[in-house]
C-alpha cells in the first residue's frame, strides 16, 4: 500500500526489516543483561510489589529472563513472532504502569515519557506481523 511515492523494493524491505530485528532484540538483550548483572532484579521486585503485585520477585526474574531468552530467539529467527509480543506486552505494562504518567516526552519537553515505549512497541508488532507464520500456498481456510 503506498500512500504517496513510489514503494520500497522486497529486496530492501526484506533487509530493513532483518535489521530492525537484529536491532530491537540487541537492545531488549542489553537491558535484561545490565538488570541482571548489576543486581537490579531484587529492586524492579521491591518496585512491582509496591503496586500491589504478587509474587513481585517471581515477575521481576520472569521479565528478566525473558529480556534474556526472547531476543536469543528474535536474533536466531525462532518464534520470532512469540517472542516479540511478549516483549510487546511486557513493553505496553511498563509503558502504561511507568512511563505513562510521566507524560509523552523521553527528553526535551518532559523526561521518562512514553515515546520510547511506543517506538519500541511499534517495531516489535513489526516484527512479529513479518515472521508470523505464512499458510502453506493452496491451503485452503477453514471457518469453526
Amino acid at each position: 500500500m503506498a500512500f504517496v511515492g513510489p514503494q520500497v523494493s522486497p529486496a530492501r524491505a526484506a533487509t530493513a526489516m532483518e535489521a530492525l530485528r537484529i536491532t530491537v532484540a540487541l537492545l531488549i538483550l542489553i537491558h535484561g543483561v545490565y538488570r541482571l548483572t548489576m543486581g537490579l532484579v531484587e529492586p524492579f521486585g521491591t518496585w512491582l510489589d509496591s503496586i500491589g503485585l504478587p509474587y513481585s520477585y517471581g515477575w521481576a526474574m520472569a521479565v528478566t529472563l525473558y529480556e534474556l531468552i526472547g531476543p536469543a530467539l528474535m536474533l536466531v529467527r525462532r518464534w520470532t513472532s512469540l517472542a516479540a509480543l511478549g516483549h510487546a506486552a511486557i513493553l505496553t505494562l511498563g509503558a502504561i504502569l511507568v512511563h505513562l504518567p510521566a507524560g509523552w516526552f523521553v527528553v526535551g519537553a518532559g523526561r521518562n515519557g512514553v515515546e520510547y515505549s511506543v517506538l519500541l512497541i511499534a517495531a516489535l508488532l513489526a516484527i512479529a506481523w513479518a515472521w508470523w507464520p505464512l499458510r502453506p500456498a493452496g491451503a485452503a481456510a477453514t471457518r469453526h
